[in-house]
């Protein structure tokens, strides 16, 4: 078995979906026929570890890549990840002030140009996107739910 960052990354993943497993067996029973409330990590859990467990497969198959990598070609080649988790961050200290709607809306459509573009043509596909599905999700969850997310300072939907 050859060890390298991808079978490290898998063994970590498979050992967390074993940890966070056994924690869900100690989550208390379901009352009054409802869904037990390991279901759902659960649900997460299952599909990850058996997505770890081929990731360790695929890379004890694949060719080892001994190429040297700098600094700085290490950085632009991430350079999108580390803008969509800055974009994230930001939703999230702003949003008690902005709201998840506003904000949602906000950050589902910076991501979605930073990582499509900022054409003219691009930019109202991105809009309409991020209105869909962002408002979409609010209503579901605000509407047929019932669950209260956070309205912020700037609209007031409540």
């Amino acid at each position: 078995m050859s060890l390298n960052r991808d079978a490290f990354v898998a063994v970590f993943f498979l050992l967390l979906c074993a940890v966070m497993f056994a924690a869900s067996l100690e989550l208390p029973p379901a009352m009054f026929g409802q869904m037990s409330p390991a279901l759902w990590p659960r649900i997460i859990i299952v599909p990850l570890a058996l997505l770890s467990a081929l990731l360790l497969f695929q890379s004890q198959r694949a060719p080892q890549k001994t190429e040297k990598v700098t600094v700085s070609d290490w950085l632009q080649h991430n350079k999108n990840p580390f803008i969509c988790f800055a974009l994230f961050f930001l939703f999230l200290i702003t949003m008690p002030y902005a709201g998840m709607l506003l904000g949602g809306l906000a950050y589902v459509f910076l991501t979605l140009c930073v990582l499509g573009g900022w054409k003219p043509r691009q930019l109202a596909l991105h809009a309409a996107i991020a209105a869909f599905f962002v408002i979409g999700m609010w209503a579901i969850f605000t509407q047929m739910l019932g669950v209260l997310l956070p309205e912020g300072e700037i609209l007031r939907v409540y």
